[in-house]
């Protein structure tokens, strides 16, 4: 079982799926960086200055040995208050649409750069299709 183990790791996908696991962990760190540390404050800007993670809707009650601010999501929720945080649900949908967007232009770029091109027909086949081109002309 441990022979077949190594020949599983050593193959090439299994290599790859690693390193872009690994890729897409550093890249979701840049694009959440993006989100959050540029485009959710001009956006919240635009909206009236306020921080789109804080945007929230209490579902529950305050436990009564509450500290920190009822106006605070982060602190709501690390007291366990049930909280509809659908501010913080804005930004990691606009973190989606980014890498959505991103992974869309790498894809077409590929794409584009490696043109998909199915194998060559053989002498035989070449001259199947043009017999059935042509009896498509007929009437």
């Amino acid at each position: 079982m441990l022979k077949e183990f190594k020949a599983f790791i050593n193959r090439g996908n299994v290599l790859d799926l690693a390193v872009a696991v690994i890729i897409g962990a550093a890249f979701s760190k840049i694009v959440s960086s993006l989100t959050d540390d540029i485009i959710m404050p001009v956006v919240g800007k635009l909206f009236g200055g306020l921080d789109f993670s804080g945007y929230f809707i209490r579902l529950g009650e305050i436990p009564a040995n509450f500290a920190g601010s009822a106006n605070s999501y982060a602190d709501l929720k690390k007291a366990g208050v049930p909280l509809l945080g659908y501010g913080e649900f804005i930004t990691v949908a606009v973190n989606f649409l980014i890498v959505a967007f991103i992974i869309f232009l790498i894809v077409r770029a590929v794409n584009r750069a490696i043109p998909l091109e199915g194998p060559a027909d053989t002498p035989d086949v070449a001259v199947l299709k043009e017999i059935r081109d042509e009896l498509k002309k007929r009437p």
